[in-house]
């Protein structure tokens, strides 16, 4: 039986990966920071030469991008050092690791689509930290999926979706220069799920299909959840997070490969909103 270790398990990836996962096939392990610190690097290897695991899923990361600059060590400790440990991991275990990224790891200054073989160069301390993590990855392991995905939302997570859905004002201003394309958890779970059954080793994109502004994005979630705001669009100066303005993801190697096809984010949206 294949043991997938879930690493960062409380995460809204990690729970939705959870959830999927077929536990008549695989065993299961969850760790999140309580359990775990994977910035303490004997810690990390001791609890893999317990435990053994076939692969490690880390959905662990700080994703505040305010924190993040606050404190740019917290950020490299977990973002790149917790990474790098559960590859020493994998590497001594010849486990399969799924790294999972972000659109940050761009500028966002290019205006299309950012491809896999597009070069790197994060503005913000969390995209360096992330792409120090993909390095961590890539230098001490082989057998590995790093997965980069933008504007994902899940179920008890903190995130665009859940932030409108909870919110009680009669009018807000969404950035109208912000362009993404909008992935459910769900989705992003499925496709890990789909390749750490394959051998289709590397770095991929993978998120909904299509691209959005935040504005229209809000509109969207607005309109399916049936919830009356009136949405003022606004400039991304106007946010105090720094994040890239245009992140969109291309996701080239999964279309050329033809392994796996995800949803259009519209779609996506209907289901998470329906479920």
């Amino acid at each position: 039986m294949l043991k997938v270790w879930i690493v960062g398990s409380e995460s809204q990836v990690g729970k939705t990966i959870a959830a999927v996962l077929d536990t008549t096939e695989l065993k299961v392990l969850c760790t999140d920071k309580e359990e775990l610190d994977i910035t303490h690097t004997e810690e990390v290897l001791s609890y893999g030469e317990i435990q053994r695991p076939d692969v490690i899923i880390n959905c662990a990361a700080i994703t505040d991008t305010d924190l993040c600059e606050a404190n740019p060590e917290l950020a490299y400790r977990v973002n790149a050092l917790g990474a790098r440990n559960l590859s020493l991991v994998a590497r001594k275990h010849n486990a399969k690791i799924v790294q999972l990224s972000t659109d940050d790891v761009f500028d966002g200054k290019k205006g299309t689509p950012y491809t896999e073989f597009d070069d790197t160069h994060p503005l913000t301390v969390y995209g360096r930290s992330k792409r120090a993590g993909e390095n961590y990855v890539k230098e001490f392991t082989h057998k590995h999926f790093i997965i980069r995905s933008n504007w994902v939302y899940g179920k008890g997570g903190k995130n665009f979706v859940n932030n409108l859905l909870e919110f009680t004002g009669e009018e807000l201003t969404i950035p109208a220069d912000q362009y993404g394309s909008p992935t459910s958890a769900l989705d992003l779970a499925r496709i890990i799920l789909h390749l750490i059954h394959t051998n289709e080793y590397g770095t991929y994109h993978a998120t909904c299909k299509g691209k959005c502004s935040r504005f229209a994005f809000a509109q969207e979630i607005l309109k399916l959840a049936g919830k009356s705001v009136v949405l003022q669009p606004g400039s991304s100066g106007e946010v105090s997070s720094p994040r890239p303005a245009y992140a969109v993801l291309d996701n080239f190697i999964l279309r050329i490969i033809d392994v796996y096809e995800m949803p259009t984010w519209q779609e996506s949206l209907k289901e998470y909103l329906e479920g």
